[in-house]
């Protein structure tokens, strides 16, 4: 079994216009953002790496730190490097990557557990937690949720005021798909920008997982 990773490397946004969405999400996360090289574009909040954007349709894909660069199942694989975003990272700045969550009709949670070394915690109805212990006691590193609305990884942003971000979602002409609400995780709204890239935002987690932080 590998090692088991203990949060995100990194995160990208594949869309069709890099630029015109890196700017939604710098208008409504608080990102700074630099042009990189073949025009895509990172963004920052201080010293941390939030994402890169690239020309593309893929939407988000995740990239968990762990022994050795793969690709794996849906949108995701795996990078070397220092995690960046996890239980086991600073406390999520406004901005920041907060959580992930797998949506799928189809739960695989061995093929997760022997991918990246996690364990399977059970949660809510069709809910569970994949938690690492990489680092000592086992802390909630991802959520799954079994569901036929949606698949494909879920990315969570931290905001500090969740009215004021929706607002800013709507001047930048994006949609919020749901309306701020409370859920196990904490309290929650979904947007997506005009030109893709659906994400969730979480209102002052406290930890990595909101509420799951302190499970």
């Amino acid at each position: 079994m590998p090692v088991s990773s203990c949060g995100l490397r990194r995160l990208e946004l594949s869309v069709a216009e890099p630029e015109l969405s890196v700017d939604f999400f710098a208008g409504v996360l608080g990102w700074t953002v630099i042009a990189e090289p073949g025009g895509s574009f990172s963004g920052w909040v201080g010293d941390r790496l939030v994402a890169g954007v690239v020309a593309g349709e893929q939407g988000w894909r995740v990239f968990f730190g762990g022994d050795g660069p793969r690709e794996l199942k849906i949108n995701s694989s795996v990078d070397t490097g220092r995690v960046l975003h996890g239980p086991w990272a600073p406390a999520p700045r406004a901005g920041e990557p907060c959580w992930v969550e797998l949506m799928t009709a189809e739960p695989e949670d061995e093929y997760w557990v022997g991918e990246l070394g996690w364990e399977v915690r059970p949660g809510v109805e069709d809910f569970v937690l994949f938690t690492s212990s990489r680092h000592g006691d086992p802390r909630p590193v991802a959520g799954r949720l079994t569901t036929d609305r949606a698949s494909g990884w879920q990315v969570y942003f931290a905001v500090d005021d969740l009215e004021a971000a929706c607002a800013r979602v709507s001047e930048l002409d994006g949609r919020v798909l749901l309306e701020p609400a409370t859920v196990p995780t904490g309290r929650i709204a979904s947007i997506e920008g005009p030109h893709g890239g659906a994400c969730v935002l979480l209102e002052q987690p406290k930890g990595w997982g909101g509420t799951w932080a302190a499970s």
